[in-house]
């Protein structure tokens, strides 16, 4: 009979230490509330990137953001796009790695600290931004705003969560995410490639001039000389009044706006009715396009 009491208070108590390693905050299958805040913050930065991602590949206006509006001209400007992609695809990627190492971290807390830096980066560089917006460019959006706004908060619950060795790596953290920031800074300013940098007034008065007066520049993406063509142009080369005639490739189809034009060669420019083939320099646009730039 004792041995029996014995034996069962010895299961008692690993049925007992079975528990509390699943209880929240454990390791176990339950995930602690923190954890929970957590998952459904990042879950919301997805929502929202994925939105503002597709608004951006797809060219439409966020809702609530007019054309003119503050917002429109943060979502339109140079700091909007990365690497060709948009900012806010960046920050889709950012929100799903953070999820995924939430989850991941319930059995493998190293996780945790891999969570903090990417937090802290992501509030880096989120935190940049805003500057920008507020200082360089003047306007605000709410949608950026609402994004800082959730970075801010996971990287707050994250530190308070204290993953392993989370003082050191708050550090780490720290300093990997100025050096972001100054990466990003120096691409902005166009120290790595001029499309991202400030625009060259001279430049975009030409690149909207011959928008303006219904100039056509045929092109196709697979086209060094079209390349070319836009790096003249640097961050203005956005503003040309560029078609793309291949939109389905090398051997694909050309696009009827060219096949009624008759461009078998490119680049081609359609400027005042007469037609110019090959790389122009600015030069020779000016002088087609009767372009007078005031000082």
């Amino acid at each position: 009979m004792a041995k029996r009491n014995k034996s069962q208070k010895s299961l008692s108590s690993k049925s007992s230490g079975t528990t509390s390693s699943t209880v929240p905050g454990g390791e176990g299958k339950f995930m602690s509330p923190l954890d929970i805040i957590l998952l459904v913050l990042a879950a919301a930065g997805i929502l929202l990137t994925t939105y503002l991602t597709y608004v951006a590949w797809f060219e439409a206006h966020p809702a609530f953001c007019t054309e003119g509006s503050d917002c429109d001209i943060v979502q339109s400007s140079r700091w909007a796009t990365l690497l060709g992609l948009p900012i806010a695809f960046w920050g889709l990627l950012t929100y799903a790695l953070m999820a995924h190492l939430i989850l991941r971290g319930r059995s493998k807390p190293g996780s945790l600290r891999l969570l903090l830096f990417v937090a802290v980066g992501g509030f880096a560089i989120s935190a940049y931004l805003t500057v920008i917006s507020v200082v360089e460019i003047e306007a605000t959006c709410p949608y950026c705003l609402a994004s800082f706004a959730i970075m801010t908060t996971l990287m707050v619950l994250t530190i308070v969560r204290r993953p392993p060795e989370w003082i050191t790596s708050l550090k780490e953290a720290a300093v990997i995410g100025v050096l972001i920031v100054g990466v990003l800074h120096m691409h902005y300013s166009g120290l790595f490639d001029a499309a991202a940098g400030p625009e060259n007034p001279r430049l975009k008065a030409l690149a909207v001039h011959l928008a303006d007066t219904e100039a056509k520049f045929y092109g196709a993406f697979w086209c060094p000389k079209c390349q070319e063509q836009k790096a003249l142009f640097g961050a203005s080369e956005k503003r040309l009044p560029y078609v793309e005639c291949t939109p389905s490739g090398r051997t694909g189809p050309q696009n009827s706006a060219c096949v009624a034009k008759d461009v078998n060669n490119y680049p081609t420019w359609i400027i005042d009715g007469r037609r110019y083939t090959g790389l122009q320099t600015v030069r020779s646009l000016e002088k087609a396009s009767r372009f007078k730039w005031k000082e």
